[in-house]
């Protein structure tokens, strides 16, 4: 039987996973307990549910290169599984490069609408995996030695950008608005973000979706050392990142995907993935995944629903409906809040449930 006919059920747990967190995001949740308990013992808590200001390395910090790293090895079973199929490589090119530039559309099409007119942003996560996705199909067929080393220099060229460029007003190397990405975000886009986000982190972040891929064809061999190899490479590549911002050399930086915060995300996804592997489809503990699956199966429609349904009309609408039933029963602005995110986030789930059932399943 092809390795690819049975799923692999530890990512659709991850990718649900991550889906069912940013849901909760987009409904605002993690702001309102953050605020609530800034003044508790739950304040780190609800900290690590938004990104560092700056030097240093949060949970949410790990999200999208999570959400990077499986997309790699979704892309390295769904390569596999067409040239399996018969699919020529031309097809196969084809049905790549119109998924990435699907991506690369919603990408730009979510934040393109703003109340003052029209935008222009190359920051979302879909634009840049649009550009991830296609580096590591491009040399998907490369040993993984030399994958390796191609990723080894897309973080050596990132150092390089950031420390030899000497541009008048953009030479501080690792300083918010005075780097070379945002210099060349002006040349892109003749804006620079205020959150200190750069559009060449699609360049270091890429390594994730190369590694991702490297591991779905690690997943699909015959190696009996798959999540030994995943736990070797995840802890290698942790001690590398964090000893490059403890050393002083390079600090991590997750706004501006610094190699040393690459490296240690990697890590981290790659001990998550071995777990999630080895607990899912080695000892088959699936009973409690469903919730996350049926997230998982449609990940981009969720993902734009929330964020341009949502953001735009679903959440205001839901809350304004909620939030008058709880005010004839007197229930505190703090509590209606949080039954408002969950119902918010219950209704959405449910849209994935329905498609689920339906076999209805949107991908790029």
């Amino acid at each position: 039987m092809p390795a690819t006919e049975k799923r692999l059920s530890s990512l659709d747990f991850m990718r649900g996973f991550i889906m069912v967190l940013l849901a909760l995001e987009s409904t605002g949740l993690y702001n309102i307990l953050y605020n609530q308990t800034q003044h508790s013992t739950w304040r780190f808590f609800f900290e690590q549910f938004h990104h560092h200001p700056w030097n240093g390395l949060r949970f949410w910090d790990l999200i999208q290169p999570g959400f990077m790293f499986i997309a790699g090895t979704a892309m390295a079973y769904s390569v596999t599984r067409m040239k399996e199929n018969g699919i020529s490589k031309k097809e196969r090119t084809r049905k790549i490069f119109k998924r990435c530039g699907w991506l690369f559309f919603w990408g730009v099409l979510n934040y393109a609408v703003r109340k003052n007119g029209l935008s222009f942003e190359l920051w979302n996560v879909l634009t840049q995996l649009s550009f991830t996705i296609l580096i590591a199909y491009l040399i998907f067929e490369w040993n993984s030695r030399s994958q390796i080393v191609f990723s080894l220099l897309l973080l050596l060229l990132t150092e390089v950008l950031y420390r030899l460029t000497n541009i008048p007003g953009f030479d501080q190397e690792f300083t918010d608005q005075q780097n070379i990405g945002n210099y060349i975000d002006l040349l892109l886009m003749n804006k620079i973000n205020s959150g200190g986000w750069v559009a060449i982190n699609c360049i270091p972040t890429a390594v994730h979706t190369i590694a991702g891929s490297l591991v779905g064809k690690l997943v699909m061999s015959e190696s009996n050392e798959k999540i030994k190899t995943m736990i070797y490479w995840g802890v290698g590549t942790l001690i590398a990142g964090y000893a490059l911002d403890i050393m002083h050399i390079t600090p991590i930086i997750k706004r501006i995907a610094t190699s040393s915060f690459t490296l240690a995300s990697l890590g981290w996804c790659l001990l998550c993935l071995a777990a999630c592997y080895y607990f899912i489809d080695r000892k088959s503990f699936q009973k409690n995944i469903f919730f996350f699956q049926v997230v998982g199966m449609n990940s981009i429609f969720i993902y734009l629903f929330f964020e341009i349904v949502g953001d735009r009309w679903f959440n205001g609408y839901v809350g304004s409906i909620t939030n008058g039933l709880m005010n004839l029963i007197h229930i505190s602005p703090f509590i209606q809040s949080i039954i408002t995110c969950f119902v918010i986030f219950v209704l959405e789930w449910s849209i994935c449930l329905f498609l689920y059932r339906k076999k209805m399943f949107f991908k790029l």
